[in-house]
């Protein structure tokens, strides 16, 4: 399956699909996929406004698609607590959550008072996948996918104290998708969910909007160049979520030079992704700051 599609993708009837940050880009084109494939898949957005005006585009192409939508502001844990309710008192179970909603090139702090990139794109999603874990445990063999970055490779972060700002704030953020991917994954053991993550590679998105010009022209650069439109972009997204043979604690990119582009296949992260002292280390801290408890390590394995 060297050239995986939507085309490849099952028939979702009966699941349910949340996708954060689902009204433009990658998130967008994962919704939409989802939908035309059956999925009840719910927006949750944080422009309420923008959520209905994508639930109607994606109507357009699927007249008979099931969409909710959902305001969620993954800066601050208000939002996400209200949002999170919001969601489980529609939806009995979750089949699919997808981590995707993320921001580059921001400064300063989040309402809670993290670091934005830090608080919007790891923090927000791990209280979130927490306060609707029994939700997707409800569901057979359900997925938790969350999109990290080939800038995870440049991001560092401290396991002595993880929320302290060091370095590349993006890298780091993205680092920390991957870290909670692989230590939620290693949680969900004795259920029948399980956590992936994936990459876009080179795609033209919104999540480049708030970057330096010196840095958000030359990737929309590379993104054209190589025809990486969110499309493209989603599909190791969509592969991660749907492919029958996927495992838990893969992580799929595109398969071409440098994971720039091509299509979805297995790649590897970073060394430091896999430290598990690392992955310990910031779930404790992430505990901490969200004030949201997954079940005990001994109670998940």
């Amino acid at each position: 399956m060297s050239k995986w599609t939507t085309a490849d993708m099952p028939d979702l009837t009966g699941r349910v699909a949340v996708i954060t940050g689902a009204n433009t880009g990658l998130g967008f084109e994962t919704a939409s996929a989802l939908a035309e494939r059956g999925a009840e898949v719910v927006l949750a957005c944080r422009d309420r406004g923008k959520a209905e005006a994508a639930a109607d585009r994606i109507r357009a192409n699927a007249s008979r698609a099931a969409i909710d939508t959902a305001e969620l502001d993954l800066g601050s844990l208000a939002s996400i607590r209200d949002a999170a309710t919001a969601i489980s008192s529609r939806h009995s179970h979750i089949d699919l959550l997808i981590n995707n909603a993320g921001v580059t090139g921001l400064s300063g702090t989040t309402e809670d008072g993290f670091e934005v990139q830090f608080g919007i794109n790891h923090l927000g999603h791990f209280a979130l996948t927490g306060l609707l874990l029994d939700r997707i445990t409800a569901a057979g063999a359900a997925r938790v996918v969350t999109v990290s970055s080939i800038g995870h490779r440049f991001g560092r972060i401290d396991p002595d104290d993880p929320a302290a700002p060091i370095g590349n704030a993006y890298g780091k953020s993205k680092l920390a998708n991957l870290l909670f991917t692989y230590e939620l994954d290693r949680r969900l053991a004795d259920t029948s969910a399980m956590a992936l993550a994936a990459h876009p590679g080179g795609a033209s998105t919104d999540v480049f909007r708030y970057s330096p010009a010196a840095f958000r022209l030359p990737n929309l650069a590379i993104a054209r160049l190589f025809g990486r439109t969110p499309a493209m972009g989603a599909l190791p997204t969509l592969r991660a979520a749907t492919d029958p043979n996927a495992a838990g604690s893969e992580y799929y990119g595109p398969s071409g030079l440098f994971e720039i582009q091509g299509y979805p296949a297995l790649v590897r992260s970073s060394h430091a992704s896999r430290d598990d002292r690392l992955q310990g280390r910031l779930w404790e801290a992430s505990e901490r700051l969200t004030g949201v408890k997954y079940p005990a390590k001994a109670d998940a394995n």
